[in-house]
């Protein structure tokens, strides 16, 4: 097995808000990767007292441990358990319901001798190369089908959008959302090797149009995920005057991938 793994921040003076994780368990029967882009809320009020960091790291490390123990359950069952559990370590101190509260999107896979799970919430993507070099996209795309008009405002997303009917679901406080993600099962012989990224990462594909799904496997397999994160950064680089590609988004995003070959 071949794994590669590379999380970089957005700004050097901040602190990385993704969390990433690969968990091989002592049996040698499997493993998981675990992806979480925490999402910066605006300036303000959020109802909690903890950082962004704080929760991706709780919320991470909960899935950690559930996925490579709790084979009985589903993904969305251990995404379910993983938000209660990170919601019950502040719930004293903060207001979670609060729509600003420290949140996170998902993508999560687990892998045993024949079969190859997977759950998406969110932006952040789960790619998965069969056999014959097909590469699969697992996307939640809840967001992107949104008018932009309707993602304007901070202030209206919150109100309107945020874990609501109609809008986007991200991993918060509220375990239910765990319901919302796309997920399912396939056999794994018909999985060799999978990537799962953060839409700092995606930005060469979604944003950029360089390349893509399978251009984008393609450069993470044969050149690496550090080859794919300095290459978003250039091209951030130079879109950082005209705006072309990125408009009202930040030039630089915390960016991470995870490669495995199973």
């Amino acid at each position: 097995m071949r794994t590669d793994l590379v999380s970089e921040p957005g700004d050097p003076n901040r602190p990385n808000e993704d969390f990433a994780g690969v968990g091989l368990p002592a049996s040698g029967q499997g493993g998981c990767v675990i992806v979480l882009d925490g999402v910066t809320p605006p300036r303000g009020a959020t109802g909690c007292l903890h950082s962004v960091p704080w929760f991706t790291a709780r919320l991470g490390g909960a899935l950690t441990e559930l996925t490579v123990s709790g084979r009985d359950l589903t993904l969305p069952d251990i995404l379910s358990r993983a938000i209660e559990r990170t919601a019950e370590a502040h719930a004293a101190t903060c207001e979670l319901s609060h729509p600003r509260t420290p949140q996170a999107t998902v993508a999560l896979a687990r892998w045993s001798p024949d079969t190859v799970e997977y759950l998406v919430l969110s932006d952040s993507a789960l790619l998965l190369r069969g056999p014959d070099g097909t590469v699969t996209p697992v996307l939640d795309d809840r967001m992107a089908r949104l008018p932009r008009s309707a993602l304007a405002t901070d202030a209206l997303v919150d109100a309107t959008l945020r874990n609501k009917e109609g809008g986007f679901f991200t991993a918060a406080a509220d375990p239910s959302v765990a319901a919302r993600a796309v997920a399912g099962t396939l056999p794994r012989r018909e999985v060799c090797a999978l990537a799962a990224l953060t839409d700092g990462a995606t930005r060469w594909t979604e944003k950029f149009h360089e390349g893509d799904w399978r251009a984008l496997f393609e450069l993470v397999a044969k050149e690496g995920a550090r080859s794919l994160v300095d290459r978003v950064r250039e091209l951030e680089t130079t879109d950082r005057e005209t705006r072309t590609f990125l408009r009202r988004s930040k030039t630089h995003d915390d960016a991470t991938v995870v490669y495995v070959e199973l």
